[in-house]
């Protein structure tokens, strides 16, 4: 059973039963569902219907076959009959044939009564159940008394508290709705929804009453301990375990986020500054994080240049251009760690590079004509140092 909401909150959906949306033509039931009237010479088996043919109610032999398995799954304390009742209301809300299953429901709430069974467990869960289906009915003011009848009997229980809050909210009852939510969060401090509704809800608050909008809250009951121990020590679900685990890898990659932002800006600050040494650790740190961000190779191969570590600014620029072959940053200063490494000849090289791709980098220019020299004088130096080779005789 699932709690979100189809309808937005601040839209309508308080009407009584007689409001509700008919499923189809039929003898019409609690909440609005109708039964559906049989056709002749169908018969309902197991919820679901089947033709009889004339030799006696055989299936048709090109009919596929049904699985209804799940009907004959455990249901807490309940009897058989009326457990295959409650697994039906299941399998239609899962299909999102929600007045049906309202039906089972009620069925199975009814039978409790004439069997006798007061087990407030099973009871609670198909009242909280049938909530579901009111809400995503939009019948709030059902939902909310389907809750309330649910929390009765088992008190401070997530699913109707988190089912009333949305129903409140929907009816615009906005303090009761907050209530609920700050009484979930006390059971499970992890429910997402409840903590986005409450600063969702607060706000409006604020906006509404002002500063003193706490004075005219109803009071919030306290959560005991037994109870959010009890919530805590119980087995979760696969789905929830996987919305749990989803979210804890969301507010990961969140906080990496905010991390890598506020490394990568104090880098930035320390290169104006001229600390260079301190904005280097900055880049590195955020290379941990994001290996594949190729601004900060080029932003750390300008700390590496200043503190005349002219292979490491290198090797960063390669890093760069392996992610970005176009980039000119990376060109210009890898030429710049070429320069410093006396490799007149690449440097030059790097630095055409950049005036192809953008002949209007007046930096490349100049220190193009500087390498240049430097180029011409290394070579005359080489030739000047070089033996001669005289003649044999």
């Amino acid at each position: 059973m699932g709690n979100a909401q189809d309808k937005p909150p601040g839209s309508g959906g308080g009407g009584g039963r007689s409001d509700q949306a008919a499923a189809g033509s039929g003898t019409r039931s609690r909440g609005g569902a109708e039964k559906p009237n049989r056709a002749p010479g169908k018969g309902v088996v197991n919820g679901s219907q089947r033709e009889n043919s004339p030799a006696g109610g055989q299936q048709r032999q090109d009919s596929p076959a049904v699985d209804t398995s799940y009907l004959d799954a455990p249901a807490g304390a309940l009897p058989p009959h009326l457990a295959r009742l409650k697994n039906a209301g299941n399998h239609l809300f899962k299909n999102g044939q929600f007045g049906d299953a309202l039906e089972k429901y009620t069925q199975a709430i009814d039978g409790c009564a004439e069997a006798g069974i007061d087990s407030p467990e099973d009871l609670g869960i198909l009242y909280s159940n049938r909530a579901a289906c009111f809400l995503k009915d939009g019948n709030s003011t059902e939902c909310i008394q389907d809750c309330t009848k649910a929390l009765e009997l088992q008190p401070f229980s997530l699913k109707p508290l988190l089912r009333r809050a949305m129903a409140y909210e929907t009816l615009e009852r906005y303090k009761k709705a907050y209530v609920d939510y700050k009484t979930v969060l006390q059971v499970d401090t992890g429910v997402q929804s409840a903590r986005d509704s409450v600063h969702r809800i607060t706000k409006m608050l604020i906006d509404e009453e002002g500063p003193q909008w706490r004075e005219n809250l109803p009071e919030i009951p306290t959560v005991p301990l037994s109870v959010q121990l009890e919530h805590r020590d119980k087995p979760v679900s696969a789905e929830v375990a996987q919305a749990r685990a989803a979210r804890a890898v969301q507010d990961e990659a969140t906080k990496k986020e905010a991390r890598f932002t506020l490394l990568k800006r104090e880098g930035n600050d320390l290169v104006k500054k001229g600390t260079f040494q301190k904005a280097m650790e900055k880049y590195t740190e955020c290379l941990a994080l994001k290996p594949e961000e190729c601004a900060l190779y080029t932003n750390r191969s300008i700390c590496f240049l200043k503190l005349n570590r002219f292979e490491e600014a290198k090797k960063d620029c390669d890093s760069a251009l392996q992610l970005e072959p176009g980039n000119k940053k990376a060109f210009y200063r890898r030429a710049l760690a070429f320069k410093g490494l006396q490799d007149y000849l690449s440097a030059s090289s790097d630095l055409q590079e950049v005036l192809q791709l953008d002949p209007n980098v007046r930096e490349a220019e100049l220190e193009l004509e500087v390498v240049t020299g430097l180029l011409r004088q290394s070579l005359m130096d080489s030739t000047a140092h070089t033996p001669r080779v005289t003649d044999c005789v």
